[in-house]
């Protein structure tokens, strides 16, 4: 926490120079704005302070403390370490330290906030209140450090876990590459067993067109043969035609006569033979 240096009123009024008076005025009102936490006419008070009394070592220590407040850290350490330098009094020391161990912690430097508080208590070493700022201030460095680690240890695990994806993901592309391959070369295979098997269905529809061309072709030259025999035999008249028929239909009642009388005779022939046996 940081300590402001209050001006003690003191009951009796001595006489000052007139610029000491003025330094006082100031810083008295610089404290009353700064525990009204008008930080920043506060400072203005002190900086008039200041003016008055260069080396006022309150109003130079309050100015800092107003400025910290103001998260003017950058101006507020910087006061505070130049008042370090040039002061001998151990208790000023410590408590200049203190306030610069605060202002390394507020802009997270931790390694050099704990070494600042260090230098408080080697200056004033029954402070509790450093005591317990140095421990914070440990316990915050303690906790980034786990936490650098643990982010180191996701880092290392999320880049062994792309490196494991991107392997897969290679892998996964090699594979199918190869099934795209592999596939394209049983297409082909498929492609040419199925041109063969066309070949081979072609060639035979082939054949059967070809048998079926010499089959038509042959019944042609058939026919036409058959035609030209009908046409090479000679022709005859109507009345040739009828004397033919009549000529054949005489020729036919004399064989059946024929036949008849031949028949008649071999039946008398055959009772004469049974009866002489008799």
């Amino acid at each position: 926490m940081v300590k402001i240096l209050m001006t003690m009123i003191m009951a009796v009024v001595i006489s000052l120079p007139l610029a000491a008076q003025q330094e006082r005025k100031f810083i008295r009102g610089g404290n009353d704005l700064f525990n009204k936490q008008d930080f920043e006419k506060a400072e203005v008070e002190y900086r008039k302070a200041l003016d008055s009394e260069v080396k006022s070592y309150e109003g130079a220590f309050n100015l800092g403390d107003a400025l910290y407040k103001q998260k003017k850290f950058d101006e507020a350490l910087q006061q505070f370490q130049s008042l370090a330098q040039n002061e001998k009094d151990k208790e000023r020391l410590g408590e200049l330290y203190h306030n610069i161990g605060n202002t390394l912690l507020s802009m997270n430097k931790l390694d050099e906030s704990i070494e600042a508080y260090k230098q408080s208590l080697r200056n004033r070493p029954n402070s509790q209140e450093t005591k317990y700022n140095l421990e914070f201030a440990r316990k915050q460095k303690q906790d980034q450090q786990n936490q650098d680690q643990n982010k180191d240890q996701n880092q290392d695990q999320n880049k062994d876990q792309n490196q494991d994806q991107n392997k897969d993901q290679q892998n996964k592309d090699q594979n199918k590459d190869q099934n795209q391959d592999q596939n394209q070369d049983q297409n082909k295979d498929q492609n040419k067993d199925q041109q063969d098997q066309n070949k081979d269905q072609q060639d035979k529809d082939q054949q059967k067109q070809d048998q079926k061309d010499q089959q038509n072709k042959d019944q042609q030259n058939k026919d036409q043969q058959q035609q030209q025999q009908q046409e090479q035999q000679p022709k005859i008249s109507k009345e040739d035609a009828k004397r033919l028929l009549e000529a054949l239909e005489g020729d036919e009642k004399k064989t059946q006569e024929k036949v008849q009388k031949d028949k008649v005779q071999a039946q008398k022939a055959k009772k004469m033979k049974i009866e002489k046996n008799w």
